[in-house]
């Protein structure tokens, strides 16, 4: 198989690694915590790696734009601003609104939405469960907007990669035993230090 050229990259979405898989054949757009991407191309998956972490796969199923995002923490719900989307999209409730709005933006109507969940793992088990409370969240947020929840792979002691194709809505999820130097656990230890130390200013405006 010919590698095909690399599809054109949405706006907004610029600053996001894209890289050829050799293994799916396909290229991949990674995303990080506080990071969510939107396409259509069938050329394309979206890729990320979670521990505690949870990412909502959406895609409007009639015209094939859809995408990922990977939140941290539940919710943040207070009045204080951010300095950054990113700062505001490693949160749940931002995340999963953000991720939402781009797909509609870019063509999506909401009424065609199918949402995929994965992730929430406890794999710091000396921490308070994280992954449960950002699994609870996701739930609820997924029956409290309407949305039609179509497969989930939550839970469990288990880091995940994951691979999402938001034109053909597959998803694929291999669970990992463990993470090569603790890698995953240390990155997440850093994120959320970060969350609440970082002083936050402004607001936040969601399109």
């Amino acid at each position: 198989m010919q590698r095909p050229p690399q599809p054109v990259c949405l706006p907004g979405f610029e600053h996001i690694n894209r890289y050829w898989d050799p293994l799916h054949r396909c290229w991949a757009a990674k995303i990080l915590p506080g990071e969510l991407y939107v396409g259509c191309s069938p050329d394309e998956m979206v890729a990320t790696t979670l521990g505690s972490c949870v990412s909502a796969c959406i895609r409007d199923q009639v015209s094939g734009i859809g995408g990922m995002n990977h939140f941290m923490l539940p919710l943040k719900s207070d009045g204080d601003g951010f300095d950054s989307l990113d700062m505001a999209t490693r949160y749940g409730n931002h995340a999963m609104e953000r991720l939402i709005n781009e797909i509609i933006k870019y063509g999506g109507r909401r009424e065609n939405l199918e949402v995929k969940l994965t992730g929430g793992g406890r794999v710091i088990t000396h921490m308070s469960d994280v992954g449960r409370r950002n699994i609870d969240f996701v739930l609820d947020y997924i029956e409290l907007e309407g949305l039609m929840l179509k497969s989930s792979d939550l839970g469990d002691n288990c880091a995940r990669k994951v691979m999402y194709s938001p034109a053909s809505g597959r998803l694929r999820v291999k669970r990992l035993n463990s993470v090569p130097n603790d890698t995953l656990m240390v990155r997440e230890r850093s994120y959320r230090s970060e969350l609440s130390s970082r002083p936050l200013y402004g607001a936040v405006e969601l399109f």
